[in-house]
């Protein structure tokens, strides 16, 4: 039987440059550029997951206002330290939506506001 993998997100953007540097300053992404059929092409490597940014044009829809249907946030986990993160992180500006904290034994989650209102979950686990 066929099996899926995880792949990739894809973002669109007015601005593919000043999204990959938001992602490459706050949260350390890996920024790679290259040409697709004759036009630039801006990924990054986060994680381990591939984030494309495609250039947005008039016709795209503003993002919506959470809470909204459909795909509502991604998250990240954190090594190493959730509160070192959200200290660097607030020290240069990001917008926190959901101030750390622990839903249920053995997680910490916040939320941060990323470029075109996308929505950013850091998490933190601990063993059982």
């Amino acid at each position: 039987m066929p099996r899926l993998r995880y792949d990739h997100i894809h973002l669109r953007s007015p601005d593919p440059e000043a999204t990959a540097a938001w992602f490459e300053e706050m949260l350390g992404a890996e920024v790679i550029r290259s040409m697709q059929q004759g036009k630039p092409r801006i990924d990054l490597r986060l994680g381990g997951t591939d984030i494309f940014i495609v250039q947005s044009d008039a016709t795209a829809a503003e993002a919506p206002i959470a809470p909204y249907k459909g795909i509502d946030h991604f998250g990240f986990a954190v090594e190493g330290g959730l509160d070192e993160m959200v200290a660097r992180l607030k020290a240069k500006g990001v917008h926190f939506t959901m101030e750390p904290n622990s839903p249920r034994p053995g997680i910490r989650i916040c939320f941060i506001r990323g470029p075109e209102n996308i929505s950013i979950e850091l998490l933190e686990r601990f063993p059982a």
